[in-house]
């Protein structure tokens, strides 16, 4: 058997262009959606990841501002551009890239967010409002995951589930959104015993441990959906024969830029085994800034009303 792969940038396209005619009919009555991006130091990946969502605003008619602050930042140097931000009418999401340089106390940084701003989903608030099924930002990746079950029509209601993992970006959420529907759930983590005999009875496995290739397919029930949360590096030849075979774009991947990237399950493993897989790349990813867009759409919708 081999794994239907589910098309996160499909998916995410689809979402995407939802948001673009939301954005363009409120622009229609003087309401540009505006999302603040706030880089603090110049991580390469963090850099990557703030420039791709800036590209994204561009792309559908969103007002994006990059804010870029040295390495050096204090929690109250930042603070301050927060609370700024908070202040602006033409700014309806503010997002701080994590992670932040350690000399700044991000839990600090998150709760200084306004929660009607929030749309990475991870202020107090919002996660309160999550965890009592009432309307409010949820963290885009999981939030995106439901987006892509939803698109491939794979049902939820009454099946078994395992997330592996328990952030609070990733683990926690995604448990919380499949609870609400109807979802028998199991969470492992680092402190779970043979997590590989609990993950092939479920029907639905969420990988989000940060582990490479971690999930084999001991942990694969035959017909199950695996969701491959993670992003990894692979850096070797053999690497990639081990992982993916005598796939020549891999191959191609080591010797163009050193690397190819792979999540947190065995991609043969679940290709042979799963009835759907998520790849990585072009799996889970491309969600996450759809539903960031998604959200600043929606955040832009409920300042309009009010105003």
């Amino acid at each position: 058997m081999t794994a239907r792969l589910l098309d996160g940038k499909l998916v995410g396209q689809k979402i995407k262009s939802e948001a673009a005619e939301i954005a363009a009919h409120l622009a229609e009555k003087g309401f540009r959606p505006g999302l603040a991006a706030v880089l603090v130091g110049d991580d390469p990946a963090s850099r990557t990841y703030v420039g791709s969502k800036v590209k994204t605003c561009a792309e559908l008619g969103l007002h994006s501002e990059k804010i870029v602050l040295p390495q050096t930042t204090t929690t109250a140097e930042l603070l301050a551009v927060v609370r700024d931000l908070n202040t602006r009418a033409d700014i309806h999401g503010i997002l701080v890239q994590m992670p932040l340089p350690k000399q700044i106390d991000a839990q600090t940084i998150i709760e200084a967010i306004d929660p009607a701003k929030d749309v990475d989903g991870f202020h107090p608030i919002s996660a309160g409002k999550l965890m009592l099924k009432q309307d409010g930002f949820v963290p885009c990746t999981p939030a995106g995951i439901i987006e892509m079950l939803k698109f491939y029509d794979i049902p939820l209601r009454g099946c078994r589930a395992v997330v592996l993992g328990r952030s609070h970006i990733v683990g926690l959420p995604m448990s919380l959104l499949l609870l609400h529907r109807d979802v028998t759930l199991t969470v492992c983590h680092s402190r779970t015993a043979n997590p590989a005999k609990i993950a092939h009875e479920a029907d639905l496995v969420v990988a989000a441990i940060g582990k490479t290739a971690f999930v084999t397919g001991d942990f694969i029930r035959a017909d199950a959906t695996v969701i491959d949360v993670g992003i990894n590096r692979v850096t070797t030849p053999a690497e990639v024969n081990e992982y993916f075979g005598d796939d020549t774009a891999r191959h191609a991947d080591i010797e163009k830029k050193g690397y190819t990237l792979i999540g947190d399950v065995h991609p043969r493993h679940a290709l042979e085994r799963a009835a759907y897989f998520t790849p990585v790349p072009g799996g889970v990813g491309p969600l996450t800034i759809a539903m960031l867009m998604r959200n600043t759409v929606r955040s832009a919708e409920n300042f309009a009303r009010k105003s």
